[in-house]
């Protein structure tokens, strides 16, 4: 009998790893953490984009381990843990740096009519909205806060219950008409 307790708690494991995982990853589809959506972007370097799917990479660093006692999602990325609890940061010289970069990468881009005199179309009206962003946070002094709202993707949910208890109930069931041929 132990054996098959341990089989059905290994199925049951597995079961919640795929289900989880697949739940986690469609919270970047779903734009939110289940029913709780994420707070819009405020910043206009990617309007109307996904929001946390820039490069795909923190979507990609999601992963599961699972032994005989639980299982357990994480992100290897440094900023995961800021997106999915929200919080602050400070600016640094570094940051201040890479911002500057985005600002003449983005100046670099205007398009540009024959005569030298950046064109009026939409890209380069948005351009220039976008190197205004990046100057403003270029020009933030060190030490300032940035605050960076909480956009959950992992983590504990009335959802995350449900779904739980609906897998344990079906290998359980599931389990016991085949041990016991119950039907």
């Amino acid at each position: 009998m132990s054996g098959g307790i341990d089989i059905i708690i290994k199925r049951i494991l597995r079961d919640i790893q795929v289900e989880l995982g697949d739940e986690f990853d469609k919270n970047f589809e779903r734009q939110g953490f289940f029913s709780q959506s994420w707070q819009r972007r405020k910043s206009p370097t990617r309007p109307g984009g996904h929001i946390l799917v820039d490069t795909g990479g923190l979507r990609r660093s999601i992963s599961s381990k699972a032994d005989s006692t639980g299982i357990v999602f994480q992100s290897t990325l440094p900023d995961a843990a800021i997106h999915n609890e929200g919080g602050e940061i400070k600016v640094t010289r570094k940051m201040k740096r890479y911002f500057w970069h985005k600002y003449y990468e983005a100046t670099g881009s205007f398009g540009r009519k024959k005569n030298g005199q950046r064109r009026n179309d939409k890209r380069t009206v948005q351009l220039s909205t976008e190197t205004e962003f990046w100057k403003w946070m270029a020009l933030m002094k060190e030490g300032k806060s940035i605050k960076i709202p909480k956009r959950q993707f992992l983590g504990a949910s009335p959802e995350v219950e449900k779904a739980v208890r609906d897998i344990i109930e079906e290998n359980l069931t599931e389990y016991f008409e085949h041990e016991y041929n119950l039907q």
